[in-house]
């Protein structure tokens, strides 16, 4: 069974506005109600820890996040990650659209710009190791 998602306009206009003119830091996405609409839930400027606070336990999320961090050398860099939130509570059905959602938007947008994070918990997406997998990408 092949699922389609369409991307809002709403989610490109975010993910330039993060990556070109820096006045952001982080798009949360979700889809809409149908499962069949990726749309911009928030967009805006985000610790690391208030990202954390954002996503919600058991539904799934697509976030679009600035990661500034120190490289081998000290000097300070930023990735653009691209995290897809599937929480071990999830539904099913949500888990399986959301993986469709993140290739759809992945493929909308710059793709080759965008380093992807997979996370089932909040371990996961640990700033420090999400800085050591930006460090070697």
């Amino acid at each position: 069974m092949s699922i389609n998602i369409a991307v809002d306009d709403s989610c490109i206009s975010a993910f330039w506005k993060l990556k070109s003119k820096r006045d952001i830091n982080t798009v949360i996405c979700r889809l809409n109600d149908l499962l069949d609409r990726c749309v911009v839930e928030h967009e805006g400027n985000l610790t690391h820890d208030e990202l954390m606070l954002a996503l919600p336990a058991d539904e799934p999320r697509l976030v679009i996040y600035d990661l500034p961090f120190a490289a081998g050398d000290g000097t300070r860099q930023n990735k653009i990650l691209l995290i897809s939130w599937l929480p071990q509570g999830a539904a099913p059905r949500h888990k399986a659209a959301y993986g469709h959602a993140h290739t759809a938007l992945r493929d909308t947008l710059d793709g080759s710009q965008l380093l992807p994070v997979q996370s089932t918990s909040a371990p996961d997406l640990d700033y420090h190791r999400l800085a050591s997998h930006a460090r070697t990408a």
